[in-house]
């Protein structure tokens, strides 16, 4: 288990939440990881689950679809639209396909920031459309997944760390 942690701070009746994370990797490592799809694929979401991309296009005005999968064959869909990509900021919508009615989308703002040492710091503020929203993505165990997956990622990060961006 990392010695980082990842900390959600979803306020009572606000319609947005933080996500904060530090990362023992370079930034252009940690953006890497969220834009290579074979790299992506394999530490997105909770441990439990399995990744397959259906459309994964990670460049300003592209857009992506991917469905978590489960030991019982189980798919919950995911999509959005990529608004702005750089390699300090990534702007997407997200949309659970899952929750009940469509609509439910969030717009959220990645930001990578280099600290000392190499190492990363990402925050992400996500904004929901109400605060029914954000609370029942929060129900529906959007923190674990989230610490699940950057906790894989933290071991992809230490192996990616000897080889060299391509």
């Amino acid at each position: 288990m990392s010695k980082n942690k990842t900390v959600v701070t979803a306020e009572p009746g606000k319609q947005e939440l933080f996500i904060t994370r530090e990362f023992d990797a370079s930034r252009e490592l940690v953006y890497r990881a969220h834009t290579d799809p074979e790299i992506f694929a394999q530490w997105l979401g909770p441990k439990d689950l399995s990744v397959e991309f259906e459309v994964f296009e990670p460049v300003s005005g592209g857009r992506w679809r991917f469905l978590n999968i489960d030991q019982d064959g189980n798919e919950y869909a995911f999509h959005g639209t990529f608004h702005e990509v750089t390699p300090t900021r990534i702007i997407q919508t997200f949309e659970f396909e899952g929750m009940p009615e469509t609509g439910h989308v969030s717009l959220e703002t990645m930001t990578l920031e280099d600290l000392p040492n190499g190492r990363t710091k990402l925050t992400t503020h996500a904004v929901y459309q109400s605060v029914a929203d954000r609370d029942g993505m929060v129900e529906a165990g959007m923190e674990s997944g989230v610490a699940d997956g950057y906790e894989k990622l933290d071991e992809m990060l230490a192996a990616m760390q000897n080889q060299p961006i391509l």
